[in-house]
């Protein structure tokens, strides 16, 4: 949400600073999700979420182009396998064209299994939705943080904001060791969305967090599915999902379990408890991948898992007073993007973007940019640049190509890698990039070194010397 929001200001003659709170971009909730680009079947007609998922699928290849990012328009099926899932696939078809999404349509068993042959041979029907599409959600993330920076947004590391207060007609932000003064302020904070607000202007929502759990299959799977398959299970919860990533790799997930994240009443001082698990996954959550996928696609070869990893929700709930006048729940998480204004429209404050918050990340940050924009009687920047170059990926090169690349730079010849067949020179470009990395976390983001078979085992030791001696 920043750093989309940062760009579609960037469009605008305005100074802007971006605040990130931790040493690299992309580490919060962003960090973990399931890539999935929707098509707008999921979300219920009339509402904010609705009209801007249905919009921002259809231009996420437009928007991947500009900012040099892969992407792949795989498709979807969402399948059932009895009377309730069908069902449920019938009210999304219904719903799904309520809000306007292109090329839908129901699937018999048949078509569902020449679609899909590896899924289990007891699938009753099918929902198949074209312009569901995948995407590596960090190189979104970041390739909109460079494009930012390219046209003039100033980002700030480490600069968590601990306190915001009025100041005339703006705010007063203090941020790690800094204090800023703005006329505007666009809120982004994941987790700490409820805090930030409440830094300013006083408790209104409140952040409950779930977990979820995901592993992610080796290449060797590769070919197994492919589109995203969603399975509405026939009792009440949530199904499995599988999503060929553009690397290859099959990922699976998530599970939705609650998490110990403090009593769900309002905390009055706005501490929060001194830890929030959810980061990590659980034995029961893992197991429960494994018998959903018995279920879904028995041959899908699990054995080869190579990662796991845990991923955080942040739903909204809206704050009430009770009897007693404490702040407590309002009952009910909020359904729709929940997206809360200051009386004088200077500061907006995303709290709660959940699914599909990648999806829609442009659409919220044009939705911020343009609001704050005309409050601030902003004139368009006639120098703004949408286009951000993308980075070296010698995997998808030509022979010929790379032959002309590592004559000029023989760094690119040199395998760090070998996994994902990644090149030294792609490592020193991760660290030189503005954001550049920091860390080998921050070379797996953005190179994609350390993401592979031996998650880091053999390029390791290379890309800390290279972080160590890159200038």
């Amino acid at each position: 949400m920043g750093c989309f929001t940062a760009r579609s200001l960037a469009a605008c003659k305005l100074k802007i600073a971006l605040l990130e709170q931790h040493g690299d971009l992309c580490t919060g909730v962003s960090r973990a999700n399931t890539a999935v680009v929707y098509s707008g079947c999921d979300t219920k007609p009339g509402t904010l979420k609705a009209s801007m998922c249905v919009r921002a699928a259809r231009g996420f290849g437009d928007l991947c182009d500009e900012l040099g990012v892969r992407y792949s328009r795989c498709g979807s099926v969402m399948v059932s396998f009895g009377r309730r899932g069908t069902g449920v696939l019938q009210k999304k078809l219904e719903q799904g064209r309520k809000n306007g999404v292109p090329g839908i349509r129901l699937l018999s068993r048949e078509e569902v299994l020449e679609l899909e042959p590896n899924l289990a041979k007891n699938v009753v029907s099918g929902l198949y939705a074209p312009d569901t599409g995948t995407v590596m959600p960090w190189e979104l993330c970041l390739a909109a943080a460079e494009n930012a920076s390219q046209n003039g947004v100033d980002i700030f590391l480490d600069t968590g904001v601990k306190k915001i207060v009025r100041d005339g007609g703006g705010w007063r932000i203090y941020a790690g060791s800094r204090v800023f003064y703005a006329r505007g302020l666009a809120g982004c904070a994941g987790l700490d969305a409820d805090k930030l607000y409440e830094a300013g202007t006083g408790p209104v929502v409140k952040i409950v967090p779930t977990a979820g759990d995901y592993f992610i299959l080796d290449t060797k799977a590769a070919g197994h599915i492919r589109h995203v398959i969603f399975h509405e299970p026939e009792e009440k919860g949530k199904g499995l999902t599988l999503v060929p990533t553009l690397d290859g790799n099959i990922l699976v997930g998530p599970t939705d379990r609650p998490i110990d994240c403090g009593p769900p009443e309002y905390m009055p001082d706005g501490d929060r408890p001194p830890q929030i698990r959810g980061f990590e996954t659980a034995h029961e959550g893992m197991d429960l991948l494994r018998a959903l996928v018995s279920e879904v696609m028995p041959s899908l070869p699990i054995e080869h898992v190579i990662r796991s990893f845990g991923a955080l929700r942040p739903n909204p709930y809206l704050l009430k007073r009770d009897e007693s006048g404490a702040m407590v729940l309002d009952s009910g998480s909020i359904g729709d993007f929940c997206i809360i204004e200051s009386d004088d429209g200077s500061f907006i404050n995303f709290a709660g973007i959940k699914t599909p918050g990648m999806t829609c990340a442009d659409e919220l940050g044009r939705y911020a940019a343009e609001k704050l924009a005309n409050r601030l009687g902003a004139e368009k920047n006639p120098d703004f640049d949408p286009r951000r170059p993308p980075p070296v990926r010698l995997r998808e090169l030509s022979f010929e190509k790379r032959q002309k690349l590592v004559r000029a730079r023989p760094d690119y010849g040199k395998i760090v890698c070998r996994c994902k067949d990644i090149s030294e020179g792609e490592v020193i470009d991760a660290i030189r990039r503005f954001p550049g990395a920091k860390t080998k976390d921050g070379v797996k983001r953005r190179a994609g070194a350390g993401l592979g078979r031996c998650q880091g085992g053999f390029c390791g030791q290379t890309i800390t010397e290279l972080l160590e001696t890159t200038k």
